[in-house]
């Protein structure tokens, strides 16, 4: 199977050149791109003609599409991820766009949601898209958990930090949990914990429980790996994901197949739903990533690029991350370094409140 690095190095200069220029004119317009559009600027003096045939080529490896007989060109997904992985031009930040964001370090408040709060609005309102933004899990050393029943299939952990920070989630314990096999998982975990951050329990708990498990029934068990989970997935991303700008993306003169799209875009994010698989591309990066169309999950249904990188604390550790949504026409040379300085930014911001 060719590769895209394969197709574009054996593409010619004026392919290439064909190529380019129905992209970056698509990305500027949102309009197909015509091949007398590029006779008047190209850097050979070519006709329309051979611009045509040379487009019909560019079709058939699956690099651009037609949206109507007699139309320009636009780029497909295909074509969109190899100009975007062999061809972009990221440009320098703007200063406009830098001052902007270097506004967001005016107050010296400590609380960390407000702070990300006004990193999201800003990104947002300098890229014309809608901002993530993931704040950092709450990484204070354990002070004690409990879990409480509430329901034969409704239970309350309870984690207290050491920094006095307390954290409540209902979850659904797995079958059969009784008061014994709750207080049995408790002292597990309480045992393990002190002194100890989730990130390095989790680390450690895996192996205690083999090692330990004649210490433990079934039950404890799961409600061990249960009660654990719902700080590393769903219960957490209520507070930690933060959206701003979405309006950005339902302007008037969207088409009305888009809007819906977009619309079912923000009800996935206001539910949560595949906020694991956002976690997981995030922490995984290293340095900017662009997710184009279907290639995330999370926009499968949408026709949305997503722009994200993460960011670290003053321990190289990356704890959260920052992204632009936006159609798959992004402007990609710009937002990508504007996406970049702000997750250098929230990483400096967090670095120096944990010196606080």
């Amino acid at each position: 199977m060719t590769t895209k690095a394969e197709i574009l190095s054996e593409m010619n200069d004026r392919s290439r050149e064909v190529f380019r220029r129905v992209v970056e004119g698509y990305l500027d317009t949102g309009d197909p791109v015509g091949s007398r559009t590029l006779t008047r600027d190209f850097s050979e003096k070519v006709s329309a003609a051979t611009i045509r045939n040379v487009m019909q080529d560019l079709e058939f490896l699956g690099l651009l599409d037609s949206p109507h007989v007699s139309a320009g060109r636009i780029p497909t997904q295909l074509g969109l991820r190899m100009f975007v992985d062999g061809l972009l031009e990221v440009r320098d930040l703007d200063a406009q766009d830098r001052e902007k964001l270097n506004a967001t370090l005016g107050s010296n408040e400590q609380d960390v949601g407000s702070m990300l709060d006004r990193v999201g609005s800003a990104l947002s309102g300098v890229t014309h898209g809608a901002s993530i933004v993931l704040a950092p899990k709450h990484e204070a050393p354990i002070k004690h958990i409990e879990f409480v029943s509430l329901a034969p299939d409704r239970s309350l952990a309870v984690l207290v930090f050491a920094d006095g920070h307390v954290e409540n989630r209902i979850f659904n314990p797995p079958p059969g949990q009784t008061p014994s096999s709750m207080r049995e998982a408790a002292n597990f975990l309480n045992s393990l914990a002190e002194g100890r951050t989730i990130s390095e329990l989790r680390s450690v708990m895996a192996t205690e429980m083999k090692r330990r498990k004649a210490e433990l029934d079934v039950l404890a068990q799961d409600m061990v790996n249960s009660g654990l989970a719902i700080w590393e997935n769903q219960g957490e991303q209520n507070e930690r994901l933060i959206v701003r700008g979405r309006s950005n993306l339902l302007e008037s003169g969207t088409a009305s197949e888009d809007l819906d799209r977009i619309r079912n875009l923000f009800d996935d994010l206001e539910r949560k739903r595949d906020i694991v698989e956002f976690l997981e591309l995030a922490e995984n990066a290293d340095g900017v990533r662009i997710f184009i169309g279907s290639e995330n999950k999370l926009f499968s249904l949408t026709g949305s690029s997503l722009v994200v990188s993460p960011y670290m604390n003053a321990d190289r550790k990356i704890v959260g991350a920052v992204g632009v949504i936006g159609p798959t026409r992004l402007n990609y040379g710009r937002i990508v370094p504007i996406v970049d300085y702000t997750a250098q930014l929230v990483g400096k911001m967090i670095s120096d409140q944990g010196k606080g």
